[in-house]
């Protein structure tokens, strides 16, 4: 089974001047991730505005995906939806068009105890083959529902398809708990990218980074001068790599992507209702501003 590592990088979901999704611009987003180096694909999360699509776009989606990057690097199709039903359906759709693997979010907005979050993971990890895998993955501040360690340790030992987690809140302490599950052969990636060489160093196979499916290149610097033991440089690129958070707002409004994609040439198209694409003299302010710290390019 193929896992997550490196440089996992989000897709935002670009909609055309009708407001469907364009796939050729999907097509053209992911050429060009995988030329810049990114380790793994993972399009349809939160990054992909994943509760604005419906299951058939979000299977077009998936698809195009798969068949665009065509085996050049790992993809994982992000599942998670606000039914369960639609999540197994997702899931079993993502193996059988040959996805590597798929990621499901918790259920959201209400409220789930352990034993419904244990169970909700068990049906939808038992929906599709043994060795297809599967990674949770937390979001409690968006989500409202939070994944106890001790949870997906009891989720692990009854999947073996279970294999890690996407952790997107910035508690480090949680971050080693997970590194600690299943006697610590559990793949831990970590959303929050400004921490992405810190989290490496305290294990996590590697981050799952909005922000470098804008601007991959110093993400995928930093994870090569790390493997290299390059310290040094790797901090580097994760000063650089936070300067351009802090520019595209953190990820908290894939609006600024989609400019920032446009400005670099990449087709990002734009938000779906009802949320809005950036007015002129935002983009003309962000624009500015990556002018300044993006000189690496």
């Amino acid at each position: 089974m193929k896992k997550l590592y490196g440089v996992t990088t989000p897709i935002v979901t670009p909609f055309n001047d009708n407001g469907l999704v364009d796939l050729g611009a999907v097509g053209h987003i992911t050429d060009f991730l995988i030329e810049k180096g990114v380790n793994c694909l993972y399009p349809l999360g939160t990054t992909g505005e994943m509760l604005r699509l419906s299951v058939n776009e979000r299977k077009a989606v998936a698809e195009k995906v798969v068949s665009q990057a065509a085996g050049r690097c790992v993809v994982y199709i992000h599942c998670g939806a606000a039914r369960q039903d639609d999540t197994v359906e997702l899931v079993k759709h993502a193996e059988a068009i040959g996805a590597d693997g798929a990621g499901v979010v918790t259920p959201q907005f209400f409220g789930l105890n352990d034993r419904e979050m244990e169970t909700y993971y068990l049906t939808v990890s038992k929906s599709v083959s043994k060795d297809f895998p599967i990674y949770l993955y937390n979001i409690p501040q968006c989500s409202g529902n939070d994944l106890k360690p001790q949870v997906v340790e009891n989720i692990v030992k009854q999947c073996e398809n279970v294999v890690g987690i996407k952790y997107s809140f910035a508690d480090m302490v949680r971050t080693n708990d997970y590194l600690r599950v299943n006697g610590g052969k559990f793949s831990v990636l970590h959303g929050c990218d400004s921490l992405f060489l810190p989290t490496l160093m305290m294990g996590c196979d590697g981050t799952v980074s909005g922000i470098s499916g804008v601007y991959p290149e110093p993400f995928v610097a930093l994870y090569k001068a790390y493997l290299m033991n390059d310290l040094a440089e790797a901090k580097r690129q994760q000063d650089i790599a936070i300067d351009i958070i802090k520019i595209l707002r953190s990820g908290s409004n894939m609006a600024y992507f989609k400019a920032a994609l446009e400005y670099r040439g990449i087709p990002g198209g734009h938000m779906r209702a009802p949320q809005l694409d950036l007015l002129e003299e935002e983009k003309k302010e962000m624009i500015e501003e990556l002018k300044k710290r993006c000189n690496f390019l």
